[in-house]
């Protein structure tokens, strides 16, 4: 019988092109996402653990990239950390990928970087399409939100929707129209062992969004 799906594995078709990423074009978003990006890998939100989810990387964070005008869904350009690269304690240019295009319907994402696209980049661009005021996203591990969401009124996709796939996506964008999503900017995904996903219009505000709400967890009763 085959075992749970893994953590961190992509399940979607990557078109991707190796190339290097412009430090004058990315260099300074990259600097503040990276930056945010450590601060949840000190708080033990983004890291890689030999005990946790089969020994691979966990979480990832993503910022939009311009134009942030008239965009079409699929479009929303947007600078997302490579597969597995939680481990690493400070990350660099050399770390991230571009995502031009994502289809929800066909599972497919375009990417160009030195490293290929982190597995939840389809939940990143379905995020940015039924958001569009949102600028970061920030996927972390939180045990201690994830078992209290409920209490802690957030919402919570269904048990049965796996991580980085189609279903996940269409998942969050029904709970941004249908549930307090649009106002908490955080929600638990309920099918994929202590994720929770932030966003914002900033790295500071997605950021102070989880933080805010892990220290209300770890209040809760």
């Amino acid at each position: 019988m085959a075992g749970p799906p893994l953590e961190g594995v992509t399940r979607f078709e990557v078109e991707h092109e190796t190339r290097r990423l412009e430090e004058r074009v990315y260099g300074e978003t990259v600097r503040v996402l990276a930056a945010w990006r450590e601060v949840l890998a000190r708080l033990g939100l983004i890291g890689q653990d030999p005990g946790r989810y089969q020994g691979l990387g966990y979480g990832n964070v993503s910022a939009r990239l311009g134009p942030f005008g008239d965009v079409g869904r699929g479009q929303r350009r947007f600078l997302v950390t490579g597969t597995q690269t939680g481990g690493r304690p400070a990350l660099t240019l050399a770390d991230f990928c571009v995502v031009e295009r994502y289809d929800l319907a066909t599972n497919q994402v375009r990417s160009f970087g030195p490293v290929p696209p982190s597995s939840e980049s389809l939940t990143h661009g379905a995020l940015y399409d039924i958001a569009p005021a949102a600028r970061v996203v920030l996927h972390g591990h939180a045990p201690e939100i994830w078992r209290h969401a409920r209490a802690l009124g957030l919402p919570v996709t269904p048990a049965d929707v796996a991580s980085g796939t189609p279903r996940m996506a269409v998942e969050v964008q029904r709970l941004f129209r249908e549930s307090t999503l649009s106002g908490t900017g955080i929600l638990a995904m309920g099918g994929h062992e202590d994720g929770v996903l932030a966003f914002g219009g900033s790295a500071g505000e997605a950021g102070e969004t989880l933080v805010r709400h892990l220290a209300r967890a770890l209040a809760a009763p």
